[in-house]
């Protein structure tokens, strides 16, 4: 369990409870990615928390514990043209929504981090600061962190020049600099102010 003063405490007592998150609403490129995980009580884990609040070598090492442990887990994701067309809160929620009906075991209840929950058929509540609350929550946003590192590492292949493979799509000020000097790629998200700005 997180270390926590503020530990929130859940009605739902049974086993399969899906903790929910998403990572990348605030970069100007690439998808936002969610991701669904149902602890297994029988095999704890040791050290979750919100990811930002880990390295990035503890994140992996717990990333792979997690897919091992855990009852069932699935990712999520909302492309780039998704956001541009139904905004980042809408696009993180249907991220979180795929997420959850991915799951090889349907939950009876999930706990969603933040004030919002999806559209699901799924009892759930939203959890403020639930990724350093809730330890299937923390387990979620390691996985989606850890997931769209990865991803951003890859594109950063593709498009190189922009640094993603360091800042993951941030509006970095070396990713400023960049989309001034290269232009607005296929992966940047042109509803986001900073990009609109290049591309006017």
């Amino acid at each position: 369990m997180p270390n926590n003063d503020d530990v929130f405490v859940c009605n739902y007592k049974g086993n399969l409870l899906a903790g929910v998150d998403e990572v990348g609403r605030g970069p100007l490129a690439g998808a936002v990615v969610a991701a669904a995980v149902i602890l297994d009580p029988a095999s704890p884990i040791e050290g979750l928390n919100d990811s930002k609040k880990l390295t990035e070598k503890k994140r992996e090492r717990l990333s792979k514990e997690i897919k091992e442990k855990a009852l069932s887990w699935a990712l999520g994701r909302a492309e780039v043209e998704e956001i541009d067309e139904i905004n980042i809160l809408q696009a993180s929620l249907l991220a979180m929504k795929r997420a959850i009906e991915a799951l090889p075991v349907t939950p009876e209840y999930a706990l969603i981090d933040g004030n919002k929950c999806p559209d699901i058929n799924v009892a759930c509540e939203a959890v403020i600061k639930g990724d350093s609350r809730v330890a299937a929550i923390s387990a979620a946003s390691i996985l989606a962190k850890v997931s769209r590192d990865h991803e951003m590492i890859e594109l950063d292949q593709q498009y190189p020049g922009y640094g993603l493979a360091k800042h993951k799509g941030y509006p970095t000020a070396v990713h400023m600099k960049a989309l001034k000097e290269q232009g607005v790629s296929n992966i940047h998200r042109r509803s986001f102010r900073p990009v609109r700005e290049c591309l006017e």
